[in-house]
């Protein structure tokens, strides 16, 4: 089974910090990275800065159009107004699907705000509270941890709609 785990930092670099010890953490075999992506939000700006870490993704990695589904659901589709939002109703019913529900992507917006940042995972093979703990001894310290289980059967959808070809 997959998980879709948020990790949370009170500071724009802290989720790139985390990055590095991914790699070790993934050849102690505590976690299988399917795919990745950072959030980064520096002060005084209006949007986030997104991106997909290809060099610690494994070789399921899927394009980023569900990262780029998933950020415009959290960080853009606000900015876009209520008429714009209402028509993409059907988008966020399509991710509950998934899993990734209407208070996974509140919880996520109400937290990675302006001088945060976050670190996005899809992972198998991971307790994401050992992963947490394992990255607080690191001093790659999250803030929060939000998590969204997906069933495999959820998993083989996503990766089936959205998978690298």
């Amino acid at each position: 089974m997959a998980t879709l785990t948020v990790f949370e930092y009170d500071t724009p670099s802290g989720a790139e910090r985390a990055i590095a010890e991914l790699g070790p953490l993934q050849e102690q075999r505590l976690i299988r990275i399917l795919d990745a992506a950072v959030v980064r939000w520096e002060n005084g700006t209006k949007k986030p800065q997104t991106r997909q870490l290809a060099n610690v993704a494994g070789a399921g990695a899927m394009q980023g159009a569900f990262w780029g589904l998933l950020f415009g659901l959290i960080f853009w589709v606000p900015l876009l107004g209520a008429a714009v939002g209402a028509g993409l109703g059907a988008l966020t019913a399509s991710m509950t699907d998934f899993g990734i529900d209407d208070d996974f992507i509140k919880r996520v917006r109400a937290d990675v705000i302006e001088g945060t940042s976050a670190l996005f995972l899809l992972s198998s093979d991971a307790v994401p509270d050992r992963l947490a703990d394992e990255l607080r001894s690191r001093g790659a310290q999250p803030s929060r941890l939000i998590a969204s289980n997906l069933s495999g059967e959820q998993e083989d959808r996503l990766r089936e709609l959205f998978e690298v070809e």
